[in-house]
């Protein structure tokens, strides 16, 4: 069967050509030119994957708001952000959202595509997880249930999209060893620029940050990546 994807954008021309080269690669694709319509149909059905623009018609910020709706519905659908502006704030606040990735429009159709690909795969992956007993990964006060994508801190769940899990989970597992920026996008099945990696990783750091002021355990090692402290076992 194919897989769904849906574009919301509402520039017509701009539209219709993601539409034809997604079909042409094999994609049952659906478009929506604004938020409203799009959430109408999204709330009921949800696709295996969301491409969205942040303006969206008189609503500048309207695919940050649909973004937020579709991640209340689900915790696992991968979701894009495709989109003109790129300003590291609107970038950050999109992931901060839940997005899995953030892009611009100046990006290739080839490398989109792979992104596409890599969510897919991952989110097909997960799927298939959920069938087999629980992996369940302890390290001091973290506790991570694999399976489940359930991250507790101090017994205090903590809400993490997927690429922050996986990210996360590459970290715990070989506390102490340096995971690249390049290792934690082949952990996450996802393919990103190192200012997206940053950003996850910023963003995993402040979730913990606001349960537990002294948090340090997700340490940088400049030039190469990052590790979990060790000492958190």
């Amino acid at each position: 069967m194919k897989k769904h994807l849906v574009l919301i954008e509402d520039e017509p021309a701009i539209r219709d050509n993601y539409r034809a080269a997604f079909e042409r690669r094999g994609y049952r694709v659906s478009t929506y030119g604004d938020r409203a319509s799009a959430w109408q149909v999204l709330r009921q059905s949800l696709p295996d994957l969301a491409i969205i623009d942040v303006g969206l018609g008189d609503e500048p910020e309207g695919g940050f708001t649909l973004c937020q709706d579709l991640r209340s519905l689900s915790g696992t659908l991968p979701i894009i952000f495709l989109t003109a502006r790129d300003s590291d704030i609107d970038s950050v606040h999109g992931l901060r959202l839940g997005a899995d990735d953030y892009v611009t429009k100046d990006m290739s159709m080839e490398h989109l595509l792979a992104r596409v690909t890599a969510l897919l795969r991952r989110a097909d992956a997960w799927a298939e997880a959920l069938h087999k007993p629980d992996e369940v990964v302890n390290r001091g006060r973290l506790n991570l249930n694999v399976d489940r994508m359930n991250v507790v801190w101090d017994q205090t769940a903590i809400d993490l999209t997927v690429t922050e899990f996986w990210m996360l989970h590459a970290l715990v597992q070989h506390p102490g060893h340096v995971r690249s920026r390049e290792q934690l996008m082949e952990a996450a099945s996802t393919v990103l620029d190192d200012n997206t990696v940053t950003s996850h990783i910023k963003r995993i750091r402040s979730k913990f940050l606001q349960l537990d002021s002294t948090f340090d355990s997700i340490q940088t090692a400049y030039g190469m990546g990052y590790r979990w402290n060790a000492r958190e076992l």
